[in-house]
């Protein structure tokens, strides 16, 4: 049946209640984490990152967000801003 339709095994694999099924466990993730960050010690929490979803065919990875920080041990918020708009700080 492969054959037939040109599916690769890991796309067999992935039926339409499996997709069902990873996104459930990907939103229960999701809110787990948001809980644990609201309502946990600050000083625990803030380095927590929120969970990956589950890897599925066809769906590209989540590339790392370029986050601004500003002042403090992160260096100038001028500079980094300069440098994503690709000016010279004033």
């Amino acid at each position: 049946m492969r054959v037939l339709t040109g599916r690769s095994p890991e796309e067999e694999f992935w039926t339409p209640d499996r997709q069902l099924l990873a996104t459930i466990a990907d939103r229960v993730a999701e809110g787990t984490y948001a809980q644990v960050r609201l309502h946990g010690d600050p000083k625990r929490t803030r380095r927590l990152k929120p969970p990956d979803p589950i890897p599925r065919p066809g769906v590209a990875a989540r590339k790392p967000r370029n986050t601004i920080r500003f002042g403090g041990r992160h260096g100038s918020g001028a500079q980094q801003l300069a440098g994503v708009f690709g000016g010279a700080p004033t």
